[in-house]
Formats: structure tokens, sequence, C-alpha cells
């Protein structure tokens, strides 16, 4: 039987050193970047940018826990129409705030190295009609923003003009809450006329987060800063990021169980098998940032990725996520006669592990002003094997994160699915996963 994945902390208290470096620590905390951490990539709206023919404010039918999401669809009409006609709905994905819709347009039809038409442009000119879904608070719940995706179809449905069936899906979280919403609705039995879903490195299973990066993002945060700001934690903290990630904890001082830590994932989980897991009724496409053949990254589990000192004033050092074991070394902070240091057990390696990556460790490292080797700020965000739905228990995460899932897919709950050439960006465009899907979609 699988051991618990848990996380253990040492916490010490130095009394002189508090006393020595409370204002130095305050300085040096006021001038940390302003803002949450982990957010994942968005792109910067141009002017050559497409317009949208359409905006329309959208607002869930009911509620999630008394809360009434909302959120807003932006139109794109394919070129030669003047109505929906053939719509492809897409759903933002994991980040704190409201959605940027005109950023969201601009990252995917941004030219990418083998072409120079976005890929969305190409959607366009191809005859589909593309509605972008971003929400008023990404960072909620994801069943709460479903109900915004639902009644995005709904709308959707009421405007087209013909009966050609809709394709739903979403990048990131984006495509756990299409594939929610379209569940929801076959439960419900009400007709999302939905013939194909995509979901774009969606963590399926789990996404991952390392466990050190969280502990610094809440340590650093309770330091004596400015008023007013948006502090490091608050995504890391948000329902989204609990029922997202694979691994959490809910301060730097948590100790215990990582994959079971949140009620809010445990619960999310069992909704989604109530749900049938997935939609059943459209073809169910995915594609994954990271690669198939079961290349990760050269990330050593346990190795040092960054260390910053500032004598007197703050400490902070951080591991590579160590792959199992008992009470491994995950790093070490240390401000104002506070010391934390992080060990955890039979927790998985997975900064190194093929799939879509993020640049936390550089950013972090970045914003502490730490030396970092260049080829490890990027680190596993969502791994392949959860990007594919491979057929494994997200809570225990009994799988290989190595498995060549190319050579697996009887093993997903997708029809179909398509990984990278190579581990890159999370929900960066690339060439075989437009073309694969291009392939799939148009006719």
């Amino acid at each position: 039987m699988a051991q618990e994945a848990r996380i253990d902390v040492e916490l010490t208290w130095k009394q002189a050193e508090e006393k020595s470096s409370a204002d130095k620590v305050a300085e040096f905390a006021k001038n940390l970047p302003q803002g949450p951490w982990f957010g994942t990539p968005t792109g910067v709206a141009r002017d050559s940018d497409r317009q949208p023919k359409h905006t329309w404010p959208l607002r869930s039918a009911r509620p999630y826990r008394r809360e009434v999401a909302v959120g807003e669809a932006a139109v794109y009409l394919a070129d030669g129409h003047d109505e929906l006609e053939r719509p492809f709905i897409f759903a933002d994905g994991f980040n704190y705030g409201r959605s940027d819709l005109p950023g969201l347009f601009a990252h995917f039809n941004a030219p990418y190295p083998g072409s120079n038409v976005g890929f969305l442009e190409q959607l366009l000119t191809a005859g589909i009609d593309v509605v972008l879904v971003g929400f008023e608070e990404r960072h909620t719940y994801i069943q709460a923003n479903a109900g915004v995706v639902i009644s995005a179809i709904n709308k959707v449905i009421q405007e087209r003009q013909g009966g050609e069936p809709l394709i739903v899906g979403g990048v990131s979280m984006g495509g756990i809450i299409t594939r929610y919403a379209l569940a929801e609705m076959e439960n419900q039995h009400q007709d999302h006329e939905t013939a194909t879903y995509l979901s774009w490195d969606s963590p399926h299973n789990g996404a991952w987060i390392p466990l050190i990066l969280q502990q610094m993002a809440y340590f650093f945060e309770s330091l004596p800063a400015k008023p007013g700001k948006v502090k490091e934690a608050e995504l890391i903290r948000s329902p989204a990021a609990q029922q997202l990630l694979y691994a959490w904890i809910p301060d730097a001082k948590y100790e215990g169980p990582v994959a079971t830590s949140s009620e809010l994932r445990t619960q999310f989980l069992a909704e989604l098998r109530d749900l049938g897991q997935f939609p059943q009724r459209p073809r169910k496409l995915g594609v994954a940032n990271g690669t198939g053949n079961g290349t990760g990254r050269d990330l050593p589990a346990g190795t040092e990725v960054f260390k910053r000192q500032v004598p007197l004033v703050v400490y902070a050092q951080a591991n590579f996520q160590p792959n199992g074991g008992t009470r491994k070394p995950i790093g070490e902070m240390r401000a104002v006669g506070q010391v934390r240091r992080g060990f955890t057990s039979y927790v998985p390696g997975l900064d190194g592990t093929p799939g879509g990556t993020l640049g936390s460790f550089g950013k972090i490292a970045a914003a502490l002003g730490a030396d970092i080797p260049e080829k490890y700020k990027f680190s596993c965000f969502v791994p392949s094997v959860s990007a594919v739905a491979l057929d494994y228990d997200p809570a225990k995460w009994d799988v290989n994160p190595y498995e060549k899932v190319e050579e697996a897919d009887e093993k997903s709950a997708l029809d179909e699915f398509k990984c990278d050439s190579e581990n890159t960006e999370h929900s960066q465009v690339t060439k075989p996963l437009v073309d694969w899907i291009m392939e799939r979609i148009v006719h």
C-alpha cells in the first residue's frame, strides 16, 4: 500500500536575530514585487489584433456555495460570416483576478515558429467562429465558473444560425471548467449541442507547484510590508488552486498530508466522479505542452535550485522536489527570527517530469534577488500524464510520471490526444499542436 504524501516543518526562533533585523526585513519586504505569485502566461493585445464583433456579459444561472459567478464572452466571427455559424467556445485558464480577453486572443493568435499566421486566425479563416470566455474571478471555484460557461453555451446556441454543433474547450483550468460544465449539462439533461471537446494542457488529474515555493509565498507575505497590495500567496490559497493542485498546503507552518489537505479538492474530485468524470457525448480531444515519449527536463530531484542570504535580514533556499523517500529536505526560510525548514515524505519529484512548464523558480528567485541557473528557471506545471487524462488516482498519484503516454493512449479518458515535440511553456502555441487540432476540427 502506497504511503501518504506529506510535509513536515521544523520551526525555530532566534530572538536576538528578531530584534536586530525587523526594520531591515520590513525594507526588504517592501521592495518585493507586487501581486500574487504563480500566475500563468498571458498575451499582450496589439493594435493589429482583430476586434470582437460582440461582447456579451455572462452570469451563471445557478449559485455554487452561494456564489453566482459572472464573466464575459468575446465573439469573433469567421471570415464571410455575419452571424455565428460554426462556434468554437474557448475558456480562459488558471490565474488571479479578472480575465483579460484581448490578452487571451493575442496569446493564441500570435504567429509561432513554423507559421506566420496565429492559431485563432487560422480558425477564423477556415470558417470557424471563435467565442472566448473569461471570468470575473479566475481564482474562484471551478464549479462556480462552470456556471458561466453553461450560460455561454446556451447563449451561443440561442444566437447561432443553423444547426452546426459546437466545439467547446479551454486552456489550462479552462479545460477543466468546460469539462465540468458539459458533464453537468448532461447530468441535468440539458442539450449542450456539442460535438467536440478540446482541452489545451489542462491538468485533468492535477497540476504541480513545488511545495517549497508554496511555503515561500506564505512566508514572505507574512513579513511587514506596505498595505493594500495583493499578497504573494493570494492565488495559491484560492479555491481554484486548492481544486487544481495535486499537492497543496494552507500556510508555511502546515504539517500533514498534501494531496488531501484541501476539502475543496476532495469534494471537487467526488463531484467529477458523480458526473461521470467527463461529458459522454462529445468527441474528447486534448493537447499537452509536455512530451509524450517520457523525456523530461534535466532537473535533478533534491538538488539546490537557488539560495539568497542577506545577513541579519533574510535567508531563502529552495531545492527541487526530492523523489519520494522519507523526510527529505526541500528548503529553508529565515527572517525576523523565524526559521522554517521543510521536509517531504512520499512526494514524487515532479519538477523535471515531462509536462508543460511554468517559470516559478525563476520568478521567485528574481523576486528575492537570488541567482539561479538559466536551465533551472522553468519546471513542470502540468505533467503530461495529467494533461492527457491518463487513468490513475488523482489523489494517490499512483502513476509513473515518465510514462511514455504516446504508447498508452488506451489508458486515457480522452478519445485522442497530442503531445508536444518538447517540453514547452504551459499554454504555449506550437506548430505540432495547432496542426493536429486543425486536422481534427476543420472539415
